[in-house]
């Protein structure tokens, strides 16, 4: 053995001996030692961005300690949205999922991976629900007049026929030539019940990549994904859940750390007519708005799962959502009865 290494043996031997015998003090010299070197850290900064995209305003709230990298990272995840609104918006003519609506059924249409991907859980949203969430649709958003606006009453000769373009039974996926069909003329999909929750968690992956932990991400406050926690909660980002019957009171809130948020409620969109009030959010398989029910707040680790099955919650009703809840959801439920008041399933 050289002299440096007994030299070295004796070092690590002595460090071991004071450390046996006064543990008490090297812990509390460690503790302060690691007190010091935190606090030589900078602060972290706040940045604050948004922009408007597929018929939303989508923010990022980013916390970080590098201002160049935390504008270039926000920048990046607002970038993302309006990519995906070039492939996914329906009022763009020449996004990918327009090129579906337009030909698929006059022949299979194919499409980027992506957009296979994003149709195959659609689909299967579509089935699971029972067919309360459905992807197709499109005519009857158009023909009560929610695509582009605030709705008015149809005929009931004109649901009927709307109703026989509806159904996610009518969409056929090719895995193998990454195509999509239907099977009769009219179908139309809509990405209304799906997209933003989509976008969300496509931004949350950007931030990661970039190395962030800190964010809040959301898309018009009814889709919001809570990254990490903030310096002051490490609770998580605190998110109130607005009571549907007065929205400038809260009817419960929540924290979120690494969960979604996602509401759907009669209040976004509706209109009166006949003395009584049409809502947006659909039941596809009656081709009239879902009655009874306020408003559907779910907890869940992914926001396009939190935002896909509000929806068929909302238009399912109470009883089947308790029902058909997963284990890692929690849903807030307001319904249509002043007896009732709002409250988390068990």
């Amino acid at each position: 053995m050289s002299a440096g290494e007994r030299r070295l043996k004796r070092i690590v031997l002595s460090v071991f001996i004071r450390v046996h015998r006064w543990p008490k003090l090297f812990l509390s010299a460690a503790l302060f030692l690691s007190g010091a070197l935190l606090a030589q850290q900078p602060e972290l900064l706040r940045l604050d961005k948004a922009g408007d995209a597929m018929g939303a305003t989508y923010s990022v709230v980013l916390y970080g300690r590098g201002q160049a990298q935390m504008e270039a990272a926000a920048d990046a995840a607002l970038d993302e949205v309006s990519r995906l609104d070039a492939m996914l918006s329906n009022y763009r003519a020449s996004s990918e999922w327009s090129e579906v609506n337009r030909h698929a059924a006059e022949a299979p249409v194919k499409v980027s991976p992506e957009l296979f991907q994003l149709l195959s859980a659609c689909v299967e949203y579509s089935r699971a629900s029972e067919g309360a969430f459905d992807i197709s649709v499109g005519p009857l958003m158009k023909l009560w007049g929610f695509y582009k606006g605030y709705g008015s009453l149809p005929k009931p000769a004109e649901v009927a026929a709307a109703i026989g373009k509806i159904g996610y039974r009518h969409i056929h996926l090719d895995a193998a030539a990454s195509t999509v069909s239907f099977d009769r003329p009219g179908v139309e999909l809509d990405p209304g019940g799906i997209g933003k929750g989509y976008a969300v968690d496509r931004m949350v992956d950007v931030l990661r990549r970039r190395g962030f932990q800190i964010a809040l991400v959301a898309a018009s406050d009814s889709s919001i994904y809570g990254m990490g926690a903030p310096p002051t909660e490490p609770r998580g980002w605190r998110v109130e859940i607005k009571d549907p019957r007065n929205a400038r009171r809260a009817a419960a809130e929540v924290f979120l750390k690494d969960m979604s948020l996602s509401t759907s409620g009669s209040s976004e969109k509706f209109f009166r007519a006949e003395g009584r009030t049409y809502a947006h959010i659909m039941d596809p398989r009656t081709g009239y708005p879902a009655q009874g029910t306020l408003a559907v707040s779910i907890v869940s680790p992914r926001t396009i799962d939190s935002e896909a099955w509000a929806k068929p919650y909302f238009v399912n009703g109470r009883q089947w959502a308790a029902k058909h809840k997963p284990a890692e959801f929690r849903v807030f439920f307001c319904e249509d009865k002043a007896e009732q008041p709002c409250a988390w399933l068990p």
